[in-house]
């Protein structure tokens, strides 16, 4: 019943159209405060306007850079709220999740089980390879961006999600009234937003298979489970992760992480072991804990055409 709780009479793809380009806008204003202090910074040191986004990330220390770049995601989170409230005449909640509130329960399982797999995953790489790697800790700046990282980088995440696996899944659900291509969709276009990434310039177009996957998988558990909360954990468990534990010099943030990564970039087993082996046992644990069944209806099948309330 998640899809079919954004199929409504009046809810035409252009709305869905329209809202996007609001929540854009949203996103563009909440980048003004980067502009502006990257504009003073410039003309208060006599520097030219930096002209490439490598340029403007290492314009600040990489805590300032990272609260002035996640500004953006509370304003186009509180564009999301605007779009369903105002354009869809729908509740938060309907794009979240069909059960009757948000299943926190399930968010905190697949955020804790991803951290697990993750620290797993990388004492394995460190242990194999320590040469790799430095130890690159330093306290003060490190309980900084762990404040910070808490904070900000849930709402990135929840943001990307309520985009991707909660309006746009159910913007697409309307358009074409099945599951598959709600699907396919999000998890091409969230997969095309990472086009420009620095790992994708490193390692080549390659990348796009996990970026991609990592949409596909995303929208597999969303629509199992009929809402958000599981893929909203993973999500967030992610880049929180990634964030505090390694970092290096071609990745879009440089933080103040552990560990920094020495090793040239390139796209090896890395790159599909994640889509082929490690999503599809996370897909069987969530299925056994969940009971997940009527795989086919559930991501390939019609939308019944019924109205829900919201």
């Amino acid at each position: 019943m998640f899809l079919e709780q954004g199929i409504k009479p009046e809810n035409k793809f252009w709305k869905y159209l329209l809202g996007s380009v609001f929540i854009i806008a949203a996103s563009f204003l909440g980048q003004m405060p980067l502009i502006g202090v990257v504009f003073y910074k410039a003309f208060s040191e006599g520097k030219a306007f930096p002209t490439t986004n490598d340029d403007v990330m290492k314009m600040f220390e990489s805590n300032t850079t990272l609260f002035l770049v996640m500004i953006s995601f509370v304003f186009a989170f509180a564009g999301i709220y605007f779009v369903v409230r105002f354009i869809h005449h729908q509740t938060l909640l309907s794009i979240t999740t069909a059960r009757p509130k948000t299943d926190w329960k399930r968010i905190w399982f697949s955020f804790f089980l991803w951290t697990f797999i993750s620290l797993v995953s990388f004492s394995i790489v460190y242990l194999s390879s320590p040469e790799k790697f430095v130890l690159s800790f330093k306290l003060v700046p490190f309980l900084i961006l762990v404040v910070l990282g808490s904070i900000l980088i849930p709402i990135q995440t929840s943001t990307e999600e309520y985009v991707f696996r909660g309006y746009l899944m159910q913007g697409f659900a309307n358009l074409a009234r099945n599951r598959w291509f709600p699907l396919v969709m999000t998890s091409v276009i969230f997969g095309s937003m990472h086009w420009f990434n620095p790992e994708v310039v490193k390692m080549g177009n390659i990348v796009m298979i996990y970026y991609i996957g990592t949409g596909l998988f995303l929208g597999v558990i969303t629509l199992m489970d009929e809402g958000m909360e599981l893929a909203l954990g993973f999500h967030a468990a992610n880049n929180l992760v990634g964030a505090l534990l390694v970092t290096s010099d071609w990745t879009v943030f440089q933080t103040y992480s552990i560990f920094r990564d020495l090793s040239e970039p390139s796209a090896g087993i890395d790159v599909i072991l994640p889509v082929v082996i490690i999503y599809p046992i996370l897909l069987f644990i969530f299925s056994k804990k969940y009971s997940w069944t009527n795989w086919k209806e559930k991501l390939s099948g019609k939308i019944k055409n019924v109205e829900v309330k919201n």
